[in-house]
């Protein structure tokens, strides 16, 4: 089954509120998750950013990106997780949209929406557009 695709369910199209001025920073360790949500983001019209690590996420901040999204896992290599990248985030940008993911940790109360993981590539589409079209009204 490909990416978009799941058992039984029609998941929805992404909402189209103002996604091509939207920059989502997807930070996953994974490269080919990371890949196939960022290739997903950017077919939506959305601005992406990779990083595979936090320090790598905080390093384009401190560069001056602008970033509308995080979408995190929990789990990278490195001192930071996920969880400490948000905070380190919002420290500096406290309506910093942020998502986070992991297969083996529960839903954490600090971002805007957790994923669990497996989760199907569209799913996370739809949620960052879902989350970046509230914010925009």
């Amino acid at each position: 089954m490909g990416p978009g695709r799941t058992k039984g369910l029609r998941m929805a199209p992404a909402p189209e509120a103002q996604k091509s001025s939207a920059c989502v920073l997807v930070v996953e360790d994974e490269i080919l998750i990371r890949v196939l949500i960022a290739d997903e983001l950017r077919a939506e019209g959305f601005s992406v950013v990779e990083a595979a690590t936090a320090d790598e996420a905080l390093s384009f901040f401190q560069a001056g990106v602008q970033v509308d999204l995080v979408l995190s896992d929990i789990k990278l290599p490195g001192v930071l997780n996920g969880v400490d990248l948000i905070r380190r985030l919002r420290a500096g940008a406290p309506n910093l949209l942020t998502v986070l993911t992991s297969g083996n940790s529960p839903g954490v109360h600090e971002a805007d929406a957790f994923l669990p993981k497996p989760y199907e590539v569209r799913q996370a589409v739809v949620l960052i557009a879902t989350l970046l079209q509230k914010e925009t009204r």
